[in-house]
């Protein structure tokens, strides 16, 4: 009976302290629980963090946009406000282009590429094509290059440069004017219109102006008897001079050729005769053929020992 009142004794305040050790949170556990941690671990990954904050709101976005574009009275909807704002945009005043001025280029070139641009004024600069205009230009032939510049204030700058003519080329369907290149610059209906420019004639005239240029620069000392030169089967030149005279020149060699000829007319005064041809074709044997009148004065001012091989041979006409 003593033991049990003892047992009782001793067992009984420890009963009693646990609940209020239990009530006074002494004794909790702080550890999570197994799906709060994995929880918490799997939101200190940098992907799935940025995956729930980022990724699912713009998942949930383009789930609800494409929605709304499965509708095709939304598609044209939206289709036409774009195209209402754009359309506002391009037509604001500072995108216009009202004037178009023509830079290097005299007054016919610069009608004919404003009547070739036939730009309906005002346009938006949003709506005109640069490269295909620039290309247009160009193709005249009297334009060398151009470019073209929008400026502030709605200007539009054509700027070219223009081939400048060398020389009139006498063709089968007019008069031509042509560069140092050979290329056409333009046309004109009378030799008086250029008539500050040499003439040239005959077919592949312009591929060899190079040498017609050569040859001109070369007659300089009797320009004003010079009327032309003719090409003759696409090969070499003839210089025709006043009166029908001409000058045959050699295929290789002309400028030397043509000195030669000047020359002898500085020292005999050869070309103010009554001479029909110079032929300087074969480089020993020049021939000079003369009307009949004017042999006898040729061979009585010919100076005694001047028949080596170079002297030039008389002929009658």
């Amino acid at each position: 009976m003593r033991t049990l009142k003892l047992l009782w004794q001793l067992t009984l305040p420890s009963l009693l302290r646990q609940p209020a050790a239990a009530a006074a949170g002494l004794r909790r556990d702080p550890a999570p629980s197994v799906w709060s941690y994995r929880y918490q671990r799997l939101m200190l990954t940098p992907f799935y963090r940025r995956l729930i904050r980022i990724g699912i709101p713009l998942g949930i976005m383009a789930l609800a946009t494409l929605l709304w574009l499965s509708s095709e009275a939304n598609r044209a909807t939206l289709a036409a406000t774009v195209e209402h704002l754009k359309d506002k945009v391009q037509q604001r005043p500072e995108f216009m282009i009202t004037s178009v001025e023509v830079t290097g280029a005299d007054r016919a070139l610069a009608a004919a590429i404003g009547e070739i641009a036939r730009l309906d004024l005002p346009v938006s600069s949003f709506d005109l094509d640069l490269d295909a205009l620039r290309g247009t230009v160009t193709a005249l032939t009297a334009v060398r290059s151009a470019e073209l510049r929008v400026h502030p204030g709605g200007r539009l700058e054509v700027q070219v440069i223009q081939r400048v003519p060398v020389a009139v080329w006498r063709y089968a369907d007019g008069l031509r004017l042509i560069d140092a290149e050979g290329v056409m610059t333009g046309m004109i209906t009378e030799r008086a219109d250029r008539s500050d420019l040499p003439l040239i004639a005959g077919d592949g005239a312009k591929d060899a102006i190079d040498e017609a240029l050569a040859l001109f620069a070369a007659a300089a000392p009797i320009a004003p008897r010079v009327r032309g030169l003719v090409r003759m089967g696409e090969r070499r030149w003839d210089m025709v001079l006043d009166g029908d005279a001409r000058i045959l020149l050699p295929t290789e060699g002309a400028v030397p050729a043509l000195e030669r000829v000047i020359a002898l007319h500085r020292a005999q005064e050869m070309l103010d005769r009554d001479v029909s041809i110079v032929d300087m074709r074969l480089e020993d044997r020049p021939t000079i053929r003369v009307n009949p009148p004017a042999l006898a004065m040729l061979r009585a001012a010919a100076v005694p020992g001047t028949s080596s091989p170079a002297a030039p041979i008389l002929e009658e006409n």
